[in-house]
């Protein structure tokens, strides 16, 4: 009989067979995105997704987005500082108006 694998371990296999991110990656995105970028871009701008070094974010407005896309280059190092994520390239859209 098998030995058990622990949930978070088979976890982390599959998110990288399908997304080539592992959990602690995103959680760090995700988890550490103010403390990166600030609060006053966190309240505008949020990241949605994180996909093979490919990090995509929602800004609330055109002016955001255009703000985001200057600071992309900040924004990833300060990710790599703060959350110890690697990103290759941050792309950036506008949120729907609901």
């Amino acid at each position: 009989m098998a030995e058990p694998v622990p949930i978070t371990k088979s976890l982390d296999g599959i998110m990288k067979s399908l997304r080539g991110t592992d959990r602690i990656q995103i959680g760090g995105v995700f988890g550490k995105w103010a403390d990166a970028v600030g609060a006053n871009v966190a309240a505008h701008v949020r990241p949605v997704r994180l996909d093979q070094g490919v990090l995509t974010v929602e800004a609330d407005d055109v002016a955001w987005a255009t703000q985001v896309k200057f600071l992309s280059g900040t924004i990833i190092a300060r990710l790599e500082e703060v959350a110890r994520v690697q990103v290759e390239r941050v792309e950036v859209r506008v949120a729907r108006a609901r």
